[in-house]
């Protein structure tokens, strides 16, 4: 039976995972906001929630891969209609991946102030950095199994239950932020940076536990490891080596604007992160379609329907300039309303509103190269994106970002560097896109 990809049926994908997308990044955007506002230290808080936030996130990325690959290779058999022979792949990989998280947390733990050290934090930033990454690196573990099982729903064709996990997780966590940050008079004391940490841990682990049952409770999928271990495993394990090393150029990346915004001093780094949060939100708002593309490329690729997957990447396309233009100009119809959601420190304003401008204008041009990345990640095409991201970042972002910085530009240095390694990332995935599959159609 030939694929759907109408537009019903894309946004029956992609508006659950537009939704469960945002629950990463608002988790942190909502630890940004509280924090900006408490009564005392809000700037060095607000900055080291930033510089922890840049850390963890590279963390999640790096092992969150699994998702990815995971959904690719399910994706892949179920459109060959070979399911069954999948079976037992994800919890071998869910063991790994996991064990290997449990491993990264007791490495970092000890070295919490030497790793914040390399970013550049001291003082007041560096202590606030150090207690509120104690705490949130425990919920590091409980985000790579609900990483994993996402995965593994999107391997089925299923954003609903993801999207479940993410709500109650993001509400609960804003919940708690609130609760726990500011306190409960009489009831709960205020716990300041500490507080945001314990909130968002605790929602993580709630989403693990909701995950696991949904995923035994709604699937065929067994969560009992059994040996010898499933021959899809080197391949996926290939793809994981693969996604890591080129998430690691991505936080390369990361690094070094986190690095260099620290360094420009305090009011600098609170902008960035606000910055950085609000593009982390487009961005993963239009993950949505970048989530119909990564599950529906798989299973289209599989089916061997080449021509459809041409006119699916038509679509995406289309869909996500327009959301890409969509948050662009609701943005700056809000311009100024939403740095205040953050912080009322005017010279962290300042310096907010001097670039919020170039971080608007990168939304549609981050949707489209977003998509084509979620298609090839469908596809199981690992090492091409490898490829280039460690070439965007060496040649594009790392040159222009050192560039900009020795002509004084700091903050714009940043920004004028993400938007170029965006458009070195998007345009080869489209060009290989066409000249691959274009000729199969024919």
């Amino acid at each position: 039976m030939k694929t759907n990809i109408s537009f019903k049926h894309i946004n029956k994908l992609a508006i659950p995972a537009l939704i469960a997308g945002i629950a990463e990044p608002l988790l942190s955007i909502t630890d940004t906001a509280i924090i900006g506002n408490i009564d005392v230290n809000a700037t060095e808080s607000l900055a080291a929630v930033g510089i922890v936030g840049a850390f963890i996130s590279m963390l999640i990325w790096v092992f969150g891969q699994i998702r990815s690959a995971i959904s690719s290779i399910i994706s892949q058999y179920v459109g060959a209609n070979k399911l069954d022979e999948i079976k037992s792949l994800p919890a071998q990989a869910i063991a790994i991946v996991v064990l290997g998280s449990l491993l990264i947390l007791a490495i970092s733990y000890p070295f919490a102030a030497q790793i914040f050290q390399f970013y550049n934090a001291s003082g007041a930033v560096l202590d606030a950095c150090v207690v509120y990454f104690k705490i949130r690196i425990f919920g590091f573990p409980f985000s790579l199994f609900v990483f994993a099982v996402f995965g593994i729903f999107r391997g089925l064709q299923n954003t609903f239950y993801p999207m479940i996990i993410a709500i109650v997780g993001a509400l609960l966590n804003v919940v708690l932020d609130v609760a726990f940050v500011y306190g409960i008079e009489g009831f709960i004391p205020a716990m300041n940076i500490e507080g945001a940490a314990y909130a968002s841990v605790i929602a993580q682990i709630t989403m693990a536990v909701i995950a696991l049952v949904l995923l035994m409770k709604k699937t065929s999928i067994s969560l009992k490891i059994s040996f010898p271990f499933h021959e899809q495993i080197p391949n996926l394990m290939g793809m994981i080596g693969n996604l890591f090393i080129r998430t690691i150029a991505l936080n390369t990346a990361l690094y070094f604007a986190t690095s260099f915004a620290t360094g420009y001093g305090k009011e600098y780094i609170a902008a960035y992160t606000i910055g950085l949060n609000l593009w982390m939100l487009g961005a993963f708002m239009i993950d949505g379609f970048s989530s119909a593309g990564n599950i529906l490329s798989g299973k289209l690729l599989g089916a061997k329907e080449y021509t459809t997957l041409v006119i699916l990447s038509n679509k995406l396309l289309k869909y996500g300039l327009f959301m890409g233009a969509a948050i662009a100009a609701t943005s700056f119809l809000f311009y100024y309303s939403i740095g205040q959601v953050f912080t009322k420190d005017p010279l962290v304003l300042e310096q907010f509103y001097d670039v919020f401008w170039i971080v608007i204008l990168t939304q549609p041009i981050s949707a489209v190269t977003f998509i084509f990345d979620g298609m090839f990640k469908g596809m199981g095409e690992m090492k091409y994106l490898r490829n280039v991201l460690i070439l965007s970042t060496g040649f594009v972002f790392i040159p222009t970002l050192f560039f900009f910085d020795w002509l004084d530009y700091k903050l714009m240095a940043i920004w004028i560097a993400f938007t170029l390694w965006i458009l070195a990332r998007g345009i080869p995935l489209i060009i290989k896109f066409r000249s691959k599959f274009i000729p199969l159609t024919i």
